[in-house]
């Protein structure tokens, strides 16, 4: 009995101390968590309060509105969407919209075709063995992500000459077909990861049950696929949506896209910070919106194949 009145404080003072250190490491994750959102969220706040300052405080480096600077329309009303110019006519607000309906079209347009081609061969390197001369199912694998790998720029000259024969230069078809076959080796490899986690038993049995190949695959497998899909789409419209090398080398007037806009508001005096920072984030608003919408679609389909 006193060896059990002797041991009790000491195994109370080890669980405390143990306790105390949880709590601690605990706290520590947390405030790294903290640190790192703030790195990632200080760029869009940045650019969201710069497109309401004035030359001076840009150039002064104010960071919190009335309490660093008075905030200023300018940046807003300079593209026609502030709130007293909105019901105004602008040649500039017009502009924008054509730009931005213009990055809508040739996203959206690249994502969906990507997604349903790189579905499409996915679930063939899902669930087929393949034999290319030396090359099996792991080596075509590597060669849809290898094409990620090659600079941009070293396509530039045959993307110009090719584009120029086919007359697809500042088309909004031809931004399409190359932004697809831009994200394509990354939606094959999101899309191949979510067809490993799905059992093929699923698939047998509805074989089994009168279904053919196709009919399995569109009944059984894409709607447990969805996460994925919504996931690699919403990479593959981000990707499309910030591309700016080729939509500035392939359109002149009619198929440019807002990151294009951005990089060209600069003036005789330098760089208009305040409206590339309104562009930007009116840019930024919409897949800001779109990510939140889909969160939990990204989640699970970023994270397919992470644990079997």
């Amino acid at each position: 009995m006193a060896t059990e009145a002797v041991d009790l404080p000491r195994a109370t003072g080890r669980l405390d101390g143990l306790s105390l250190a949880r709590t601690f490491g605990r706290a520590a994750i947390y405030a790294l968590l903290l640190l790192w959102a703030f790195v990632c969220l200080f760029p869009i706040y940045w650019t969201v309060t710069t497109s309401f300052k004035t030359a001076a405080d840009v150039m002064q480096g104010a960071l919190i509105p009335w309490l660093d600077f008075q905030p200023d329309r300018r940046g807003w009303r300079s593209l026609g969407l502030s709130a007293d110019t909105i019901f105004q006519v602008s040649t500039v607000r017009e502009e924008f919209l054509k730009r931005f309906l213009n990055s809508v079209v040739a996203s959206l347009g690249a994502s969906t075709l990507a997604v349903v081609l790189g579905s499409l061969a996915a679930y063939g390197l899902s669930r087929f063995s393949y034999r290319f001369g030396f090359m099996r199912n792991k080596d075509i694998s590597f060669f849809f992500l290898s094409q990620l790998i090659l600079p941009p720029v070293v396509l530039a000259l045959p993307f110009l000459v090719l584009y120029r024969e086919l007359a697809l230069l500042d088309t909004r078809v031809g931004l399409i077909l190359l932004y697809t076959l831009m994200v394509l080796p990354i939606v094959v490899w999101i899309m191949r990861d979510q067809f490993d986690t799905i059992p093929t038993e699923l698939e047998q049995a509805a074989l089994v049950d009168g279904c053919s190949v196709w009919g399995a695959f569109l009944r059984i497998i894409l709607p447990l696929a969805l996460p994925g899909m919504v996931a690699a789409f919403i990479l593959a419209m981000i990707l499309c949506w910030n591309e700016y090398f080729f939509a500035a080398l392939l359109t002149s007037a009619d198929a440019k896209t807002l990151p294009v806009m951005v990089a060209s508001q600069t003036g005789s005096q330098g760089i208009n910070w305040w409206s590339m920072a309104a562009l930007s984030t009116a840019a930024i608003a919409p897949l800001a919106i779109l990510g939140v919408l889909l969160e939990r679609y990204i989640v699970k389909g970023l994270t397919a194949g992470a644990v079997k």
